[in-house]
């Protein structure tokens, strides 16, 4: 089991963000990974920097800890050769410890360039070619790309690291799951569902699978539900609806009946050490092996003290 830390990038500047990633090594995670997103998902959320520049300084400064994207979509804010190339500097100025999370995508984020926002029929087949394209830039030299959606012109990234860094593809149904099977090396997931691993597996993935656990860390447990409330409420809207919701305000809207008590019952809240590891079993019983936490808290520092003396060597001994 390898344990990560969830860097939430809408809710803090990128230089607290990278201060995070520096305090998450020391605290003994594994690795930080960073939603790559052009908007915050609340009102409450007033930061989001662009994940690739948070990233290059996090791999200055840090030594070990593994870093990646926790989506990033390259199917139409970004153009895939532009996410081939800047995953491939991370993993040379990582020196190999960046992993390329890539995902079909949110409308808040990817609606900005006013193309329209494709089915996701289309969004996936999209992200077929997208991997495509990056696995052939990453394979050397000067490639060109004919697809339905995507077309690439004699084009080379020159920067390549000795090793091409992992991609990991975010699945919320069997569709996606297959394509992290068949292009992917693992599997990314928001929820604790046994049958995404299922699916994952069953069309042939065996690589990690990598899933974000909810918590809250606070002194309280009233304290820990209503930071976790104000922040992160609209975590418990489904994928199906936060994929397609376009801005801040129609997630505030969407999420007002959300209650603190509704955000209680789904992340760990508060201090106990006991709670914090029921939460994360279940993703680990789903049979994800990679687990990302997500503290919702209004401490972080203190979450990372938790984290080190606590929660780390528990899930580990678990």
């Amino acid at each position: 089991m390898r344990i990560g830390f969830k860097l939430i990038a809408e809710g803090y500047g990128p230089k607290e963000i990278v201060r995070q990633a520096v305090a998450a090594e020391q605290a003994g995670f594994d690795f930080v990974e960073v939603s790559d997103h052009y908007h915050p998902w609340l009102f409450s959320q007033q930061h989001s920097g662009y994940a690739f520049s948070m990233l290059g300084a996090m791999a200055h400064a840090t030594e070990t800890i593994e870093l990646a994207t926790g989506v990033t979509a390259p199917i139409q804010r970004q153009h895939p050769a532009i996410v081939a190339q800047a995953a491939a500097t991370l993993g040379v100025l990582s020196d190999g410890r960046f992993t390329l999370g890539l995902g079909s995508g949110e409308r808040l984020n990817e609606h900005v360039t006013g193309e329209g926002w494709p089915s996701v029929t289309v969004r996936h087949e999209m992200l077929r070619e997208a991997i495509e394209i990056i696995r052939l830039l990453w394979q050397g030299g000067y490639k060109s790309y004919a697809g339905k959606h995507f077309t690439l012109d004699d084009a080379r990234v020159f920067d390549l690291p000795e090793a091409a860094p992992r991609i990991v593809v975010a699945a919320g149904g069997d569709r996606a799951a297959t394509i992290a099977a068949e292009l992917g090396d693992a599997l990314f997931a928001t929820e604790a569902k046994p049958e995404l691993v299922e699916a994952y597996r069953k069309a042939g993935g065996s690589g990690p699978r990598y899933a974000e656990v909810p918590l809250s860390y606070a002194a309280t447990e009233q304290e820990a539900a209503e930071s976790a409330h104000k922040i992160f409420r609209f975590g418990l809207l489904g994928w199906k609806l936060m994929s397609e919701l376009p801005n801040p305000i129609n997630f505030e809207a969407a999420a007002s009946w959300i209650g603190v008590d509704d955000v209680r019952e789904a992340f760990g809240c508060g201090p106990d050490l006991d709670r914090h590891v029921e939460v994360a079993a279940q993703f680990a019983d789903a049979g994800f092996d990679h687990l990302a936490l997500v503290n919702a808290g209004p401490d972080m520092d203190a979450f990372f003290e938790h984290a080190q003396h606590a929660l780390i060597p528990a899930l580990r001994n678990r």
